[in-house]
């Protein structure tokens, strides 16, 4: 498993009907891609639970590399580009991936820390887990994932929820659609 976002940080007016407009015609395009896991559509609006930017900030869970390489390289990813330029692209490799009992994702969690310091990579990685675990346990939880990024040390948790009270801590997006052609091919569990 393969985790990747990419902002767009958008102007304080901006008019985020346009990113929900675009959404609706567009979103559907990953609904049936190769390798790919789950696309959550994501925005935060200035002001809304807590955000102080406007922003569309999707959020890829892929299985297949290959699957991910053709998005970025084979065109899904160029129209992006030639609308708003082309904006730096995250990746965390996969730690673990959890399925909670929730049925309709309309919000999701994102948060980012670094990887302590000192200690055990081990240790830190195996609380990664647990904490994929248990927010996939979670009352309104469809998924958790937990990835890191070695370049940076820093480590990603993700979760999509049915509910506007997530139990969890981080950047609160709203979920415009889903696409999630490979949601049952994700590997469960702690991925090594």
């Amino acid at each position: 498993m393969h985790g990747m976002q990419y902002e767009l940080t958008l102007p304080a007016d901006y008019d985020m009907g346009v990113i929900r407009d675009r959404v609706a015609r567009l979103g559907h395009l990953l609904d049936d891609w190769d390798g790919l896991g789950v696309k959550a559509y994501l925005i935060r609006e200035r002001g809304l639970r807590g955000s102080p930017v406007d922003q569309y900030a999707p959020f890829y869970l892929w299985n297949t590399v290959e699957g991910m390489n053709a998005f970025l390289w084979g065109g899904g990813f160029q129209k992006l580009s030639d609308d708003f330029g082309r904006p730096s692209v995250r990746q965390w490799t996969g730690l673990a991936y959890e399925e909670g009992g929730g049925s309709h994702a309309r919000f999701a969690v994102r948060r980012r820390l670094p990887v302590p310091a000192s200690g055990q990579l081990a240790e830190a990685v195996e609380a990664a887990v647990r904490e994929a675990r248990r927010l996939a346990a979670e009352d309104g939880a469809l998924l958790a994932a937990a990835a890191v990024d070695t370049s940076r040390w820093e480590l990603v948790h993700f979760s999509l929820w049915e509910h506007d009270t997530p139990k969890a801590d981080g950047d609160v997006f709203e979920v415009l659609h889903l696409s999630a052609p490979g949601l049952d091919r994700l590997p469960r569990g702690r991925q090594w």
